[in-house]
C-alpha cells in the first residue's frame, strides 16, 4: 500500500489518473489473492481522494466572470 504523501508528491493530476488507471487495471486482473486486491483498492481510494484534492484546489483559483465582466474567486 502506498501512504498518502507519497501519493500526494504526483507532479500532475495527469499522473495521479494514470496511476489510478493501473491500479484499476490490476484489479481487473484475474489471479490476485485477496490481500493484493485490497491493497489495490485501498492504493486507489488514495489516489481518488488526492485526485479531489487537486482538483478542489484547482476549481478554488480558476476565476469566474459575472454579468459586469468582473472576475471573482471560487
Amino acid at each position: 500500500m502506498k501512504d498518502t504523501k507519497k501519493i500526494e508528491q504526483a507532479a500532475s493530476l495527469e499522473e495521479l489518473f494514470e496511476r489510478l488507471d493501473r491500479v484499476i487495471g490490476g484489479l481487473e486482473g484475474e489471479e490476485l489473492s485477496l490481500e493484493d486486491s485490497f491493497n489495490l483498492y485501498q492504493e486507489g481510494m488514495e489516489l481518488v481522494k488526492c485526485c479531489n484534492r487537486t482538483i478542489n484546489d484547482v476549481e478554488k483559483k480558476v476565476l469566474a466572470l459575472d454579468e459586469n465582466g468582473e472576475s471573482h474567486e471560487f
